[in-house]
């Protein structure tokens, strides 16, 4: 069985586990977090980066930090997955979604608008396959209307974003905040994991009390204060220490694995670029202001028919290959409580989009097996 998903393993992580045990100092804010936080500002030009235990964890510290209040309105695209609702929800936001572009599952930027009013309070772009939204777009109209920018770069690491101006910029860099994840299943992994991007100072402050369970703890271990209490609302969202030393394992190796999965993604794109054309098939556009960092290779399929036997020929022929989100205003939850808006483009893509196998460690020759079997 060819499967869709196989955790990479650098070979250090193991070793650096056991030097965080060896440290006494498992339970979180470490030196491994602290390298791995300090990596993301040097080398993105983030702002402050706090480790967390998921991409979900981050997103509702985010939630917290824009103040979202019962009726408060938040803008996202209905194709994304739960946690990026949820986390606003949570804090009592009325969910307003968004459209996505006719040949790429993001938010289409010129949807928004309309869909501002005077109780918005935040646009919740979602970097869909590690790929750039249009971002001057969002961020004008975020300026203009005095919105938070949040950033769902759970897909993102390693990806950028080429404004009007011509300036590349990290894509994480650009919100108020940001959200990014280590799963298993994402280029850099941990298992579980995430991490918040603070990017003004101004909140900074105030994020560093919500990560430590409300507490002015951090301020306490860098000698600022004398003690410290419980000052502000929060969670438990620092990660372990052995978390941080796994993840450290595979900051060190970025480079090697972005230029490998890189190659398995061109591979892709080369073998099955003239059968997509000829059988009404998208594959994935990279648009002119964003780069590509290989999280995912897709197939929009004409229709869902020809998605559901695609998926089974593959099936029988040991290959594991998975569709991804249901639009979330369509989901039972959502229904509930709001009444079902036509957004003919999100459903398109639930139910035409197949994800196909890839991983650091997937051979040339099984992609090309895989290329085989859908074009045959």
């Amino acid at each position: 069985m060819i499967t869709f998903n196989k955790p990479y393993f650098t070979g250090n992580e193991i070793i650096y586990i056991e030097q965080a045990v060896q440290s006494g100092k498992i339970s979180g804010n470490g030196d491994f977090t602290k390298k791995c936080q300090s990596y993301f500002e040097s080398t993105y030009g983030f702002g402050k980066c706090l480790l967390t235990s998921s991409c979900t964890d981050a997103l509702e510290m985010a939630a917290i930090l824009c103040d979202i209040q019962l009726g408060d309105e938040v803008i996202m695209p209905s194709y994304t997955f739960v946690s990026t609702a949820n986390a606003f929800v949570l804090r009592g936001a009325k969910i307003v979604f968004a459209d996505s572009y006719s040949d790429n599952p993001n938010i289409d930027a010129d949807k928004i608008e309309s869909l501002i009013t005077e109780k918005t309070k935040a646009i919740v772009p979602v970097h869909y396959a590690g790929v750039a939204c249009n971002m001057d777009k969002i961020m004008e109209l975020a300026n203009r209307y005095n919105l938070f920018v949040v950033e769902d770069a759970a897909q993102a690491i390693d990806s950028f974003y080429l404004n009007a101006k011509g300036e590349k910029k990290a894509l994480g860099s650009i919100g108020h905040f940001a959200a990014f994840s280590f799963h298993e299943t994402k280029n850099i992994i941990s298992g579980e994991g995430g991490m918040l991007v603070v990017n003004e100072s101004k909140y900074v402050a105030r994020a560093e009390i919500i990560w430590e369970k409300g507490t002015n703890r951090s301020s306490f271990f860098r000698g600022e204060i004398d003690k410290y209490g419980w000052v502000d609302i929060g969670s438990s969202f620092l990660p372990s220490e052995i978390t941080a030393a796994f993840l450290w394992a595979q900051f060190e190796n970025i480079e090697q694995i972005q230029t490998r999965r890189l190659e398995l993604w061109n591979h892709y794109y080369c073998e099955l670029k003239v059968w997509a054309q000829n059988n009404q098939v998208h594959l994935p556009k990279i648009p002119e202001y964003a780069t590509n960092n290989a999280h995912m290779f897709y197939l929009a399929c004409p229709n869902l028919e020809f998605r559901n036997n695609l998926i089974e020929k593959l099936k029988k022929c040991n290959v594991l290959a998975v569709f991804h989100y249901q639009s979330l205003h369509k989901s039972p939850y959502f229904l509930i409580n709001h009444n079902n808006r036509d957004l003919i483009n999100s459903d398109y893509f639930t139910d035409c989009l197949v994800r196909l196998p890839l991983f650091f460690d997937l051979k040339n020759k099984y992609i090309d097996i895989i290329v085989n079997i859908i074009t045959k």
